[in-house]
């Protein structure tokens, strides 16, 4: 009860943290275009920072070998939300019929119901609430997921016509700076260079990596500011997904590896990881290929609002009562 109060306010926290980015936003306090710059700062310095500071810290050729099933979980289960999104989001988009926009509506919703925000808002989360130890296992649980969300997700989400061809992405994920860092990270702990980079540097990338949480919610905030916010809220479908991404996807995952004996460890990364709400990426990557970003945005904005309860409410289910 005690770590499933923790999570409730870390949620009411975070969502404190979007509602300030969104009133921001809606005041024109920042200027329309703040979403990129808050996007590129978390992509190319605060992620970085954080997967540098923390894999330093924490991986060791011990720590590494005791926690590398961690990826094979994290890769299987993927696998396995990749292919049920195919003919999920066939309900919200049920005929295409050769239609460019519907195809790639449908696009967005399997990217929805492959995918949470388990990266900005599920560090956050398991930062906030049990921290580095465990926020290593996180990420060794899900470098899978950032591999494919960064390949096979940037090709669904963007329109074919610009698009490069699944190899290219996979190319382009691998050398994104998140994942880039992650692996110097991880070969830096393994051969001890902590005891060899200078004191102040590790302080820098200390202080760097508590930045990505607090702006990373503000950047949520702003996005989703510069949309009409009624009009994202009566999107019924959206809120069909939501449910889908919320609480039935992780829910039939969670059941499964409870079935199978899977340790509690597992299940609590498992939750994190896919009961999170939507993230920006529907919104950032069709933006920035020319793609419909009113969907994404839509689903950011109501499981967003939803996740609040939702994922407090999924713990206490999955890892108290049960």
């Amino acid at each position: 009860m005690d770590v499933f109060s923790l999570v409730l306010n870390q949620m009411l926290l975070m969502a404190l943290l979007i509602v300030a980015g969104f009133i921001l936003r809606k005041k024109n306090i920042v200027p329309n275009g703040a979403g990129s710059i808050l996007s590129k700062t978390e992509t190319y310095l605060f992620v970085p920072a954080l997967n540098l500071i923390n894999q330093i810290n924490k991986c060791t050729p011990q720590t590494f070998k005791e926690n590398s099933l961690l990826m094979l979980y994290g890769l299987v289960l993927i696998l396995v939300a990749i292919g049920i999104s195919y003919p999920l989001s066939r309900i919200f988009v049920a005929k295409t019929e050769g239609d460019a926009k519907l195809i790639y509506r449908q696009n967005v919703y399997k990217y929805a119901m492959a995918f949470s925000n388990y990266g900005f808002m599920g560090n956050f989360l398991i930062l906030g609430v049990w921290g580095e130890e465990m926020f290593f296992k996180y990420t060794m649980f899900t470098f899978p997921l950032t591999v494919f969300c960064a390949s096979w997700g940037l090709y669904v989400l963007i329109p074919k016509e610009k698009s490069t061809g699944l190899l290219q992405n996979l190319k382009k994920g691998l050398l994104t700076p998140p994942l880039i860092s992650l692996v110097i990270g991880i070969l830096l702990g393994l051969v001890g260079a902590k005891a060899f980079i200078p004191t102040f540097l590790l302080n820098a990338l200390d202080n760097a990596s508590k930045c990505m949480g607090p702006v990373a919610m503000v950047l949520a905030g702003v996005v989703i500011g510069e949309y009409d916010i009624k009009k994202l809220i009566t999107n019924k479908k959206v809120y069909l997904a939501s449910l889908f991404r919320l609480i039935i996807i992780p829910a039939v995952v969670l059941l499964a590896l409870k079935a199978v004996g899977t340790a509690d460890e597992i299940l609590c990364l498992t939750l994190v990881a896919f009961a999170c709400p939507l993230g920006l990426n529907t919104i950032v990557y069709p933006a920035t290929y020319g793609g419909e970003t009113e969907t994404g945005a839509s689903m950011a904005v109501i499981s967003n609002i939803l996740a609040v309860i939702t994922l407090p409410l999924m713990y206490y289910v999955f890892m108290v009562l049960l």
